[in-house]
């Protein structure tokens, strides 16, 4: 591990979060979560997550992990709509603390000079 390759990414945890009286079709129950450290997906254990709600959630984890700009909509906005358009869940994405990686640690392909 060089000094010169390390960056940092936060570690986010996701929440449902569940309405009041609406609907719930995707299976999810007060306090369901799960946290992304790095490129690890962690559960509770004895507890799922539908598959259709992590979809849905997926293609912003990477750009969530990463440092944006203040007035960036990624930096702003949290919550993902559950992708049943029958169901009042969403999915609440909180930035925890940054975790530090090793550029050679992640990847087979070399830093150019």
């Amino acid at each position: 591990m060089s000094v010169n390759d390390l960056f940092e990414l936060y570690d986010l945890r996701v929440e449902v979060v569940i309405p009041e009286n609406g609907p719930v079709y995707c299976g999810a129950k007060p306090g369901d979560h799960f946290e992304l450290r790095g490129e690890m997906l962690h559960l509770p254990p004895g507890q799922g997550f539908s598959i259709y709600s992590l979809a849905s959630v997926l293609p912003l984890l990477a750009a969530k992990q990463r440092p944006t700009h203040p007035h960036d909509w990624m930096t702003t906005d949290a919550e993902i709509a559950c992708p049943d358009p029958n169901c009042g869940t969403r999915l609440r994405i909180k930035r925890l603390g940054l975790r530090r990686f090793s550029h050679a640690e992640t990847t087979a392909v070399p830093l150019k000079d």
